[in-house]
């Protein structure tokens, strides 16, 4: 993977085999700090201790399509390279967390990607599943909750064109506004 939105893509997929019902997707930013924290936290049926001890193992996984997972080793690996950190915690029954830490200034720092692409991705895909996307950049933050977009829309599916192209609009101005404060209309 050349950026880290196809690996987030990657690990929520993971929340979704894992029959979560919600995905919270974080992203906390300090350029003073040179820092990036990137989490992905679900409510699914969780891991026990066994799984999470050999999830770092590329060669295990629980999908029956192929003997090799390497999302969750990957994510690891890239955070590392920067000087950061890594962890997973999980709770049979109750859902998992894995968390990167990232020295943006590090030379193996990857670029973060397209995270707008992934959001639509995972909603537009995952229709019955809720997701929550919080950005926070500098002490600004961004949020876009699935929860309250079904509960505007009532009846029309999250999934629907229309909608789908109000929530890639509503993450690309999200993502703008964040970058760049002093651009937003007052």
């Amino acid at each position: 993977m050349q950026e880290l939105s196809l690996n987030v893509l990657d690990i929520a997929q993971n929340s979704v085999r894992a029959n979560a019902t919600l995905v919270t997707i974080t992203m906390e930013e300090d350029s003073a700090a040179g820092t990036l924290r990137i989490s992905i936290a679900d409510d699914g049926c969780g891991m026990s201790k066994e799984q999470v001890a050999r999830v770092m193992d590329p060669f295990f996984t629980t999908r029956t399509t192929r003997k090799v997972g390497l999302g969750i080793p990957f994510f690891k690996l890239t955070a590392e390279a920067t000087g950061g950190s890594f962890s997973i915690d999980s709770t049979l029954g109750v859902g998992t967390t894995t968390t990167a830490f990232y020295h943006t200034g590090h030379i193996d720092m990857m670029p973060v990607g397209d995270m707008v692409s992934t959001m639509v991705t995972l909603i537009s895909m995952n229709p019955k599943m809720d997701f929550v996307y919080r950005h926070t950049l500098d002490g600004r933050e961004f949020v876009l909750d699935t929860r309250e977009i079904k509960a505007v829309l009532e009846d029309v599916p999250i999934d629907s064109p229309e909608v789908v192209l109000f929530i890639r609009d509503s993450l690309t101005e999200g993502e703008e506004e964040l970058k760049n404060p002093e651009t937003v209309n007052l």
